[in-house]
């Protein structure tokens, strides 16, 4: 195999790996290093040892991402106000949500709901290998036996992991599909409130323990802690967002692989915001991205919605 052909097999597995290390880390910037450290080592390993390269790129991938894990935890226990996932525009993209052709109905929905930001703030409270088990088995299809050996275990440990991690996941309930037409008549109730900082559409649709959850990471302003119940979230709309953002641009998008909206300021995206909801269909969490760090490629990365 030439150097032209290694390389088109390495492209062919980047949007799959790319998609396996942002589900891992919660973060497009630390996924795209990870991805292009398991380049490297492709490039630099003698091809004629790996019998299956699909599996042999899987594996670096994972455990690089999981030391990043673990270089991370310090980090992560410093951070300055609630933590959210890197936002990332979703398209058809098989990386990012989109099933392949030969994808089964289950498969395809797997990973569809295994891109929303309350599922990957679910696998944020997993164990890393935990995440990783769950996530090669249950989201991208991996049989035991391989995820086995991506993982260095045995195979019965491995499914006790997809076991404990499936179990808390079902307890999160965070793998329902939302009616594209609940999301349109939240986003429509938001953007009213936002703009003339009536609440009275938006209050209907929310839950009895609803939530909002504010990322600045420490380098801009923004909510501190966790607001909780029906009340205290739409004061904070209301009487926060109205006035901050009402003469501010909102742009919808599709988030996470859901619809959200996008604020601009001089063209300058400087937050954005996704939704969640319960099975009934209320919105159950707001989301607001605020963090310049990672917001910096939702408006400059390909689109992946």
């Amino acid at each position: 195999m030439d150097a032209r052909d290694d390389l088109a097999e390495f492209e062919q597995a980047r949007p799959g790996l790319l998609g396996l290390a942002y589900r891992i880390l919660g973060s497009r910037a630390d996924a795209e290093d990870a991805v292009q450290d398991t380049f490297l080592k492709w490039q630099a390993n003698d091809r004629d040892d790996i019998s299956n390269p699909t599996a042999w790129l899987t594996t670096v991938c994972t455990r690089h991402c999981l030391d990043i894990l673990r270089s991370a935890d310090r980090a992560r226990v410093e951070y300055v106000g609630p933590w959210l996932p890197e936002p990332v525009q979703t398209a058809n993209d098989e990386a990012f949500g989109h099933a392949p052709p030969d994808a089964s109905p289950e498969h395809a929905a797997a990973l569809a709901s295994s891109l929303t930001t309350a599922f990957l703030l679910a696998l944020q409270r997993l164990t890393p290998k935990e995440r990783a088990a769950y996530l090669l088995h249950e989201i991208f299809d991996l049989p035991y036996p391989e995820v086995a050996r991506t993982l260095d275990l045995q195979e019965p440990a491995c499914r006790q992991l997809v076991s404990r991690a499936r179990g808390h996941i079902e307890r999160a309930k965070v793998r329902h599909a939302t009616p594209p037409e609940r999301q349109r008549q939240l986003l429509a109730a938001f953007g009213t409130a936002i703009a003339t900082g009536s609440v009275d559409a938006l209050a209907g649709l929310l839950s009895d323990d609803v939530r909002l959850s504010a990322d600045g990471g420490g380098k801009v302003s923004a909510a501190r802690r966790v607001m909780h119940g029906p009340e205290e979230v739409l004061h904070f709309i209301q009487a926060g967002l109205h006035a901050w953002w009402a003469d501010t641009r909102l742009e919808e998008a599709t988030i996470n692989g859901r619809r959200g909206l996008i604020q601009y300021e001089d063209d300058v995206a400087t937050a954005a915001v996704s939704f969640a909801w319960d099975e009934d269909g209320r919105l159950s969490d707001v989301f607001i991205m605020r963090n310049p760090d990672k917001l910096a490629r939702i408006a400059t990365a390909p689109a992946i919605a």
